[in-house]
């Protein structure tokens, strides 16, 4: 699966219907959620769950070339009542266990009683994100957007995503319900507001092949 050309994979029926079904219902329990959805849910037995499944475990290991540990899991919940648009983007922050000055880190960031960093290209690198689609993602739901290759591209500046948006056709990620797209973090990507009047959520687990990362930084389990 490492596509080092576009930056993204997308496998269409990695989880069954039923099992997309009955996660989906153990997300929607969740205490403290919001409309929008929810983060930090490593510690949730049923993310945790299929987290550490076989099967996302080997994709994850596809993507980066050996074992791979589950960090951090957010879930986005896209629907009428919290309908969002997010711009050309790259996912450049990464929770961590404690501060340290280290070079090429930060600036650093409290979100949720969870430490953050931006961190550099080469630490990114190391990181792959499988959003599992609890629902069908469709043109008309606000899917992910991705503008392939731009992952090779390093970390850049907000000023110039959209002019490499001009430049770069861009890809919609439509995925049945149960299928997962792997993305790597530095792809540039976006997605509209849906205009369905139905949800689109999905639960997004990132890995890495170690929690330790350059200069004694560490992941933080979130």
């Amino acid at each position: 699966m490492r596509d080092t050309q576009s930056g993204f994979d997308i496998r269409p029926a990695v989880l069954t219907p039923d099992e997309a079904g009955r996660l989906l219902a153990d997300l929607e329990a969740l205490s403290g959620r919001s409309r929008a959805g929810a983060r930090h849910l490593m510690n949730h037995p049923a993310v945790a769950a299929i987290a550490r499944d076989p099967r996302l475990r080997s994709l994850a290991r596809e993507a980066l070339g050996s074992a791979a540990i589950p960090y951090r899991a957010t879930l986005f919940d896209k629907s009428p009542i919290s309908n969002w648009l997010v711009a050309w983007h790259q996912d450049t922050a990464l929770p961590l266990k404690r501060r340290r000055d280290v070079p090429g880190w930060g600036p650093w960031s409290l979100k949720s009683g969870v430490l953050y960093a931006n961190a550099p290209a080469s630490a990114l690198q190391q990181v792959v994100a499988l959003r599992i689609h609890l629902d069908d993602s469709l043109q008309e739901n606000g899917p992910l957007r991705v503008l392939p290759g731009t992952h090779t591209l390093g970390v850049l500046p907000h000023r110039e995503l959209e002019s490499i948006a001009d430049r770069i056709e861009p890809h919609e990620c439509t995925v049945p319900r149960g299928g997962v797209i792997a993305i790597w973090p530095l792809l540039v990507h976006a997605s509209s507001k849906s205009r369905m009047a139905t949800p689109r959520r999905v639960l997004h687990i990132e890995y890495a092949p170690t929690l330790l990362m350059d200069g004694g930084l560490e992941l933080d389990v979130a």
